[in-house]
């Protein structure tokens, strides 16, 4: 799916997923979304990043130069991620990671989180990027 010419992705978190990223927090750069680089939607500004807390909505590119990560969701250790991984997102350009919220890592050549586009649901089944009216 695309936002404005950017991919947007769409992930359905299972609990052990949601229980993962509060293990994290302390090596993170901006756990709660509070930096400005573009606006983040009051709803993501949460340790899930969204409004249900199983879906992410993210737009798929990384902040420091406007790659595409990767997928990394397997937890544990992997080669470029720490011992620790949780699972997430690696740039593989510059090293950046995000976790399953995509929240940047500290010290990673992405200065920000990536963007959560406005987004609303109309249905449990049926979400809507790209307004979010009924947020």
């Amino acid at each position: 799916m695309e936002w404005r010419g950017k991919p947007v992705w769409i992930m359905r978190r299972t609990p052990e997923q949601l229980a993962g990223l509060k293990k994290i927090e302390n090596q993170l750069a901006d756990p709660n979304s509070q930096r400005t680089a573009y606006p983040t939607p009051d709803y993501a500004k949460n340790e899930v990043r969204s409004i249900k807390p199983e879906v992410f909505v993210a737009v798929g590119i990384c902040s420091h130069l406007g790659c595409s990560p990767t997928d990394k969701l397997a937890a544990g250790p992997q080669p470029s991620l720490p011992d620790d991984w949780q699972g997430g997102f690696l740039c593989p350009c510059h090293g950046s990671t995000f976790d399953l919220a995509g929240r940047v890592y500290k010290n990673k050549p992405a200065p920000d989180n990536p963007e959560v586009p406005p987004h609303m649901y109309l249905s449990d089944n049926r979400l809507l990027i790209g307004e979010d009216k009924k947020a």
